[in-house]
């Protein structure tokens, strides 16, 4: 075990050293990550990336050693709480710093996706909006294209619905297009209408675009109390997973620290004791991850 560790040390010191400083060290990390998450993962890096430095919402080189001082303290005061023993304390710091780049990315999934959901809002609405003036859908489309109100990616994503309807003389396609790239309940309904409106030929369509928008106010009402919600059960999950992990305290209290460190001598405590860890690790990485999810898809 510890030839592993030495070994580790001894890799981190030759990257260290080929990339000159920790600022650097700290970018071909990061550099590192987003060639694997690229190569494997079913969304876009450079996408998110992107957007999150334009949204300012990146975390910098400050916020990232702050989340190693956290994470990595968390993990050796808790991991030598259950084993006194230095071995497992630099193991588990390793595997919370290991981490913190995932967490990063699922913290920066979850702001793109509520800046994509806003986008998402302020194109429906205003294409309801426009379709009252206009009564055409491609017109209203060029309207809120020209308005400025939208950004890319969305923006982009219009102005190739609006190509595509010229090309085939038809909005099928287009829409469908776009119902794949979003599918929004508030976006589907409100194209399914636009279809029927175009096809049908109907003359007064002013109460049923006017009910889509309170269909469309209710469904986003409904989102931001989603997003309320998830803010206050993440806090109260955070606070129970660390209780969880302390409850080792109850039982050092209950038997004794000189009858617990007995304990820690037969070789299947240990194995007990690492199963907890990693089944409480396991349950904190699923509440996070479902605190992260996608923002008004459904």
């Amino acid at each position: 075990m510890e030839l592993i560790i030495l070994i580790l040390i001894g890799i981190f010191i030759i990257i260290y050293r080929k990339n000159d400083g920790s600022e650097n060290f700290y970018r071909f990390a990061k550099s590192q990550f987003g060639i694997i998450y690229e190569k494997y993962a079913p969304y876009s890096y450079k996408t998110i990336s992107a957007k999150m430095k334009e949204l300012k919402q990146e975390y910098t080189f400050k916020d990232y050693i702050i989340q190693i001082v956290v994470m990595g303290g968390l993990a050796a005061a808790i991991s030598f709480l259950y084993f006194y023993s230095l071995i497992p304390v630099l193991i588990y710091v390793g595997i919370a710093i290991a981490f913190i780049p995932y967490l990063a990315y699922l913290r920066s999934k979850r702001l793109y996706s509520e800046y994509i959901f806003e986008q998402i809002q302020v194109y429906t609405t205003n294409v309801i909006m426009e379709f009252n003036t206009t009564q055409s859908f491609v017109k209203s489309l060029e309207g809120v294209r020209d308005s400025g109100i939208l950004e890319d990616p969305v923006l982009e994503d219009v102005k190739t619905m609006i190509n595509m309807s010229y090309q085939n003389g038809t909005i099928d396609e287009s829409i469908e297009y776009f119902n794949q790239k979003y599918p929004y309940y508030m976006v589907k309904n409100m194209h399914q209408l636009f279809l029927q409106i175009t096809k049908e030929g109907a003359k007064d369509s002013g109460e049923s675009l006017e009910n889509m928008s309170m269909d469309i106010d209710s469904l986003v009402e409904g989102v931001y109390r989603d997003q309320m919600d998830r803010k206050q059960f993440h806090r109260k999950f955070i606070t129970f997973a660390l209780v969880l992990f302390l409850l080792v305290l109850v039982m050092q209290v209950l038997l004794g620290k000189d009858s617990y460190l007995e304990l820690l001598q037969l070789w299947y405590v240990h194995i007990v004791l690492h199963g907890i860890i990693i089944i409480n690790c396991y349950f904190l990485l699923s509440g996070e991850k479902y605190y992260n999810d996608d923002v008004g898809v459904e």
